[in-house]
C-alpha cells in the first residue's frame, strides 16, 4: 500500500494501520448477525419453533423471538446487544421480537458491505438515524386509524400476534378472550394506559388450552384448608385479607424457655389457646367468613389448633397467599390488606357472591365470583395438557395482550404480511434518489436490507422467495400499498381484507430500535477488556 511520506511536513500522506479497527467491526458484526440467522427461521406463521434444553433437563418450546435469544448462553458482547434488543422491543410493544433481530441482521450485513466498499463507519450510522426517521413517516401515512370500540379489528390484530405461535390453532378462542381481558381493565379516566399487572395469567394442569377461560373474579391455585372440616364453599362471602399469623407468638430473639412441671406445661398450653381464640373471636365479630392469609417467614402463618377454631367459626381459609399478590387480590376485591388483630374492622372487608373450591384437572382451585365493587382487573385460568403448552400458552397470551396495549396506547393499525416493509423499502429507495453523496449510497442499501422480513416471511412458507418479492415490488409500485404476502395460500393478495393486522407501533418501535441497535454496534471500533 501506500509507504510513509518522503517529506515530514506533508502528514496528509501517512498511512495509519485500520487493520484492527475494521477487525473488531468485522467480529461484531458476524457474532450480531449470528444471533440474527439463529431466530430468522421462526419468523411468521409458517416459522419453525425452536426446542431450548437447559442444563438442569428444563425444555421450552417456543418460536417467540424474546425468549429464544434470552435462553442463549452468548459470550460476545455485541450478539449479546442483540438478545437486549430484542427484550427492548418486548418491552416496548411486546410482539415483533423476532422482527426486530431478523431486520438488524439485514441492516449488519448491508453496513459491512458499505464498509468494505470504503464508506466511513460514522457516515453509514448517520444515514441510518436518517432513515429511521423517515420510515416512521411512511408507516404512519400507511396507518388506519381505529377506535377501542372496535371490538372486531381489536381481535383481529390480536389473532395476527397468535397465528405465528405453537398455539395458533387455538387463536379463535385466545384473541376474543385476550381483548376481553385488556378491555375490562382500561380505567376510562386513563383511556390510554393498559397495565398488563392488572390481568394475572393462573396456569393449571390438565384439559386442553380449549378449556381456557377468562374469570370474572379471583382464582387461587390451591385448595381451601380442609382442617378439622373447615368449609369449602361459601355465600354471600365477606373476605379478609391478613398480614399477621393466627399462631402462638414467638420471641423476637433465639431462646429456649425449659419448662420443668406439668402445670407450668398446661398454663402454657391453655395460654396460647385462649390467645388463639380470642383472635378467632375478634374476627368473627367483624362478620369476616373467608380468610386470606400471606405466607409468613418468620414463624408459621396458621398452626393446626388455630385452623380448628377457624373451621368450627365457619370461617373459609386459603392459606400461603404470596406476598407479591397482595396487591393484586386487595384492588380486584375492593378491600385494605389488615396488618395486625386490633385493625380488624368490618369497613376493610371485601364482599363476593360466592367463594368455592373448584375440581380443575387433577387439582383444585379456590374460585371468587360476584365481587362487590370489583376493581379492574381481570383473571385468566389457562389450560393445557402438558407443561409446555400451557407456558408457551401463557407467553403467546402475554403477546396477544401486549398488542392490545400497543392499539390503546397509539391507535392505528398497519398491514401485516411484509407490506409495510415492502412499502418503506420502495420509498426510502425513491428518496435515495433524491439525496447526493455518500449519504445516498448508504440509504439505498439499508432500503433493500428491509426487504428481509417479505423475503423470509416467503422462505419460511416455503414459497419462492426471489419471484414473491419482486412481485410484491411490482404490485406497490403501481400503487396498492395494502399489498402483501398471504401465507396461507402461497400468493400475494391484499392482506387487509385477509384480516392480517398489527398495531403502528410494533413495526415503528422495530424499525427505530433495530436501527439504533445497527448505529451502536458501527461505532464501535475497539474492544477493550478491563478486569
Amino acid at each position: 500500500m501506500a509507504a510513509a511520506a518522503p517529506a515530514p511536513s506533508r502528514k496528509t500522506e501517512t498511512y495509519t494501520d485500520t487493520k484492527r479497527r475494521d477487525d473488531v467491526r468485522g467480529a461484531n458484526i458476524a457474532a450480531a448477525r449470528a444471533v440474527a440467522d439463529a431466530v430468522r427461521t421462526s419468523l411468521g406463521p409458517r416459522g419453525m419453533d425452536k426446542m431450548i434444553c437447559s442444563g438442569d433437563q428444563e425444555v421450552i418450546i417456543t418460536n417467540d423471538g424474546a425468549t429464544i435469544v434470552s435462553r442463549m448462553a452468548l459470550v460476545q458482547p455485541a450478539a449479546r446487544m442483540l438478545a437486549e434488543l430484542s427484550r427492548s422491543q418486548d418491552a416496548a410493544a411486546g410482539d415483533g421480537t423476532t422482527t426486530v433481530v431478523v431486520l438488524a441482521g439485514s441492516l449488519l450485513r448491508r453496513a459491512q458491505s458499505l464498509l468494505s466498499a470504503g464508506a466511513h463507519p460514522t457516515a453509514a450510522a448517520d444515514a441510518l438515524h436518517r432513515l429511521s426517521t423517515r420510515a416512521v413517516e411512511i408507516l404512519h401515512g400507511m396507518a388506519i386509524p381505529i377506535e377501542l370500540s372496535d371490538r372486531e379489528s381489536l381481535v383481529k390484530s390480536a389473532s395476527t400476534a397468535l397465528n405465528s405461535k405453537v398455539v395458533s390453532q387455538y387463536s379463535t378462542l385466545l384473541s376474543p378472550l385476550a381483548v376481553d381481558a385488556a378491555l375490562s381493565v382500561v380505567d376510562p379516566a386513563h383511556p390510554d394506559l393498559l397495565d398488563l399487572r392488572d390481568i394475572r395469567i393462573v396456569k393449571k394442569l390438565g384439559g386442553t388450552v380449549d378449556d381456557t377461560e377468562l374469570v370474572r373474579g379471583l382464582i387461587f391455585d390451591k385448595k381451601a384448608s380442609h382442617a378439622a372440616g373447615g368449609p369449602t364453599r361459601m355465600e354471600n362471602a365477606k373476605i379478609a385479607v391478613i398480614q399477621f399469623q393466627i399462631s402462638p407468638p414467638k420471641t423476637d430473639i433465639e431462646q429456649s424457655v425449659i419448662v420443668s412441671d406439668y402445670a407450668q406445661m398446661d398454663r402454657i398450653l391453655r395460654e396460647e389457646r385462649n390467645y388463639i381464640l380470642g383472635m378467632v373471636k375478634k374476627i368473627r365479630a367483624a362478620g369476616c367468613n373467608v380468610l386470606l392469609i400471606q405466607k409468613s417467614i418468620l414463624r408459621d402463618a396458621v398452626t393446626e389448633l388455630s385452623l380448628h377454631y377457624l373451621a368450627k367459626a365457619k370461617i373459609l381459609v386459603v392459606k400461603d397467599v404470596e406476598r407479591d399478590e397482595i396487591e393484586f387480590i386487595t384492588k380486584t376485591l375492593n378491600c385494605l390488606p389488615i396488618a395486625n388483630i386490633e385493625h380488624f374492622r368490618t369497613d376493610k372487608l371485601g364482599y363476593a357472591d360466592l367463594v368455592e373450591e373448584v375440581s380443575v384437572g387433577e387439582g383444585k382451585v379456590v374460585k371468587i365470583t360476584g365481587i362487590k365493587d370489583m376493581g379492574r382487573t381481570a383473571t385468566v385460568l389457562v389450560r393445557g395438557s402438558n407443561q409446555l403448552v400451557i407456558d408457551e400458552a401463557e407467553r403467546s397470551l402475554h403477546d396477544a395482550l401486549c398488542v392490545i396495549r400497543c392499539l390503546v396506547s397509539k391507535r392505528f393499525m398497519i398491514a401485516g404480511g411484509g407490506a409495510p416493509e415492502i412499502e418503506m423499502s420502495m420509498q426510502l429507495a425513491a428518496w435515495a434518489k433524491e439525496l447526493q453523496g455518500m449519504e445516498s449510497y448508504c440509504i439505498k442499501e439499508f432500503a433493500d436490507a428491509l426487504e428481509v422480513i417479505p423475503y423470509t416471511l416467503a422462505e419460511n412458507a416455503g414459497l419462492n422467495p426471489i419471484s414473491i418479492v419482486t412481485e410484491l415490488r411490482n404490485r406497490h409500485a403501481r400503487g396498492e400499498k395494502n399489498t402483501g404476502i398471504n401465507v396461507r395460500k402461497g400468493q400475494i393478495t391484499n392482506i387487509l381484507e385477509e384480516n392480517v393486522v398489527q398495531p403502528l407501533l410494533v413495526s415503528t418501535s422495530a424499525i427505530t430500535l433495530a436501527c439504533e441497535c445497527v448505529r451502536m454496534i458501527l461505532k464501535i471500533d475497539d474492544i477493550v477488556t478491563v478486569r
